[in-house]
Protein backbone atom coordinates (compact mmCIF):
# COMPACT_ATOMS: atom_id res chain seq x y z
CA UNK A 1 0.00 0.00 0.00
CA UNK A 2 1.48 3.21 -0.96
CA UNK A 3 1.08 6.04 1.45
CA UNK A 4 1.63 8.81 -0.68
CA UNK A 5 -1.24 7.68 -3.18
CA UNK A 6 -4.16 7.42 -0.41
CA UNK A 7 -2.99 10.45 0.90
CA UNK A 8 -3.51 12.08 -2.49
CA UNK A 9 -6.64 10.28 -2.74
CA UNK A 10 -8.39 11.41 0.74
CA UNK A 11 -7.20 14.65 -0.19
CA UNK A 12 -8.83 14.48 -3.86
CA UNK A 13 -12.21 13.64 -1.47
CA UNK A 14 -12.11 16.33 1.21
CA UNK A 15 -11.42 19.04 -1.60
CA UNK A 16 -14.79 17.63 -3.82
CA UNK A 17 -16.74 17.06 -0.78
CA UNK A 18 -15.57 20.60 0.38
CA UNK A 19 -16.70 22.22 -2.60
CA UNK A 20 -19.82 20.24 -2.99
CA UNK A 21 -20.50 21.28 0.72
CA UNK A 22 -20.01 25.43 -0.11
CA UNK A 23 -22.24 25.59 -3.45
CA UNK A 24 -24.86 22.72 -2.65
CA UNK A 25 -25.46 23.34 1.46
CA UNK A 26 -24.18 26.60 1.83
CA UNK A 27 -25.49 27.82 -1.43
CA UNK A 28 -22.62 29.89 -2.68
CA UNK A 29 -22.54 30.37 -6.28
CA UNK A 30 -19.38 29.00 -8.13
CA UNK A 31 -17.67 31.61 -9.79
CA UNK A 32 -15.77 31.28 -13.38
CA UNK A 33 -12.83 29.82 -11.86
CA UNK A 34 -14.16 28.19 -9.13
CA UNK A 35 -15.68 25.95 -12.19
CA UNK A 36 -11.81 25.70 -13.54
CA UNK A 37 -10.63 24.41 -10.39
CA UNK A 38 -13.75 22.01 -10.00
CA UNK A 39 -12.69 20.68 -13.78
CA UNK A 40 -9.31 19.77 -12.55
CA UNK A 41 -10.36 18.67 -9.15
CA UNK A 42 -13.17 16.21 -9.73
CA UNK A 43 -11.63 13.28 -12.14
CA UNK A 44 -8.51 13.36 -9.34
CA UNK A 45 -11.18 12.20 -6.70
CA UNK A 46 -11.59 9.18 -9.50
CA UNK A 47 -8.23 8.84 -11.05
CA UNK A 48 -6.64 8.39 -7.37
CA UNK A 49 -9.01 5.94 -6.20
CA UNK A 50 -8.66 3.52 -9.00
CA UNK A 51 -4.76 3.84 -9.09
CA UNK A 52 -5.17 3.31 -4.64
CA UNK A 53 -7.56 0.13 -5.75
CA UNK A 54 -5.08 -0.87 -8.41
CA UNK A 55 -2.00 -0.22 -7.04
CA UNK A 56 -0.65 2.27 -10.02
CA UNK A 57 2.53 3.35 -9.24
CA UNK A 58 2.52 5.68 -12.52
CA UNK A 59 -0.22 7.43 -12.11
CA UNK A 60 1.70 10.44 -11.43
CA UNK A 61 2.02 10.76 -15.23
CA UNK A 62 -1.62 11.78 -15.45
CA UNK A 63 -2.34 13.40 -11.84
CA UNK A 64 0.58 15.86 -12.12
CA UNK A 65 -0.22 17.84 -15.17
CA UNK A 66 -4.11 18.32 -12.85
CA UNK A 67 -2.82 18.97 -10.33
CA UNK A 68 0.08 21.54 -11.64
CA UNK A 69 -2.42 23.32 -13.91
CA UNK A 70 -5.12 23.43 -10.71
CA UNK A 71 -2.13 24.91 -7.88
CA UNK A 72 -1.87 27.70 -11.08
CA UNK A 73 -5.50 28.41 -11.72
CA UNK A 74 -6.28 28.36 -7.93
CA UNK A 75 -2.89 30.81 -7.16
CA UNK A 76 -4.32 33.05 -9.70
CA UNK A 77 -7.76 32.87 -8.46
CA UNK A 78 -6.64 34.09 -4.86
CA UNK A 79 -4.58 36.63 -6.38
CA UNK A 80 -7.87 37.92 -7.72
CA UNK A 81 -9.47 38.30 -4.23
CA UNK A 82 -6.44 39.62 -2.46
CA UNK A 83 -4.26 41.31 -4.73
CA UNK A 84 -6.70 44.71 -5.32
CA UNK A 85 -4.57 45.91 -8.59
CA UNK A 86 -5.22 42.45 -10.19
CA UNK A 87 -9.10 42.66 -10.01
CA UNK A 88 -9.07 45.14 -13.42
CA UNK A 89 -7.77 41.62 -15.30
CA UNK A 90 -10.91 39.52 -13.65
CA UNK A 91 -12.12 37.49 -16.22
CA UNK A 92 -15.89 37.11 -14.49
CA UNK A 93 -17.96 39.60 -16.26
CA UNK A 94 -21.21 37.62 -15.27
CA UNK A 95 -22.33 36.50 -12.74
CA UNK A 96 -20.06 36.23 -9.48
CA UNK A 97 -17.06 38.16 -9.31
CA UNK A 98 -14.12 36.05 -8.95
CA UNK A 99 -12.40 38.86 -6.58
CA UNK A 100 -15.90 37.85 -4.35
CA UNK A 101 -14.73 36.24 -0.56
CA UNK A 102 -17.22 34.05 0.47
CA UNK A 103 -15.13 32.89 3.41
CA UNK A 104 -12.37 34.81 4.68
CA UNK A 105 -10.74 32.80 7.81
CA UNK A 106 -8.35 34.37 9.85
CA UNK A 107 -7.57 37.01 7.14
CA UNK A 108 -6.14 34.84 4.69
CA UNK A 109 -7.75 31.54 4.23
CA UNK A 110 -10.49 31.64 1.44
CA UNK A 111 -12.25 28.93 -0.94
CA UNK A 112 -9.47 29.28 -3.81
CA UNK A 113 -6.70 29.66 -0.91
CA UNK A 114 -8.06 25.82 0.30
CA UNK A 115 -8.37 24.12 -2.90
CA UNK A 116 -4.35 25.86 -3.84
CA UNK A 117 -3.52 24.03 -0.71
CA UNK A 118 -5.18 20.68 -1.85
CA UNK A 119 -3.43 21.03 -5.47
CA UNK A 120 -0.04 21.59 -3.81
CA UNK A 121 -0.46 18.42 -1.36
CA UNK A 122 -1.24 16.42 -4.33
CA UNK A 123 0.98 17.45 -6.26
CA UNK A 124 3.97 16.54 -3.36
CA UNK A 125 2.18 13.33 -3.06
CA UNK A 126 2.86 12.73 -6.92
CA UNK A 127 6.16 13.70 -6.87
CA UNK A 128 6.93 11.61 -3.82
CA UNK A 129 5.22 8.96 -5.38
CA UNK A 130 7.41 9.29 -8.65
CA UNK A 131 10.76 9.77 -6.43
CA UNK A 132 10.12 6.36 -4.96
CA UNK A 133 9.57 4.85 -8.42
CA UNK A 134 12.32 6.08 -10.05
CA UNK A 135 14.75 5.17 -6.95
CA UNK A 136 13.08 1.66 -7.10
CA UNK A 137 13.65 1.04 -10.77
CA UNK A 138 17.30 2.33 -10.29
CA UNK A 139 17.72 -0.61 -7.11
CA UNK A 140 15.80 -3.44 -9.55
Amino acid sequence: MNKSLLFAWILSIMATAGSLYFSEILHYVPCTFCWYQRILMYPLVILLGRAFYEQDLKIHRYILPLSILGMLVSGYHYCLQKIPALQQFEMCQSGVPCSVDYINWLGFITIPFLAFIAFTLITICMALLMSSNRKNETAA
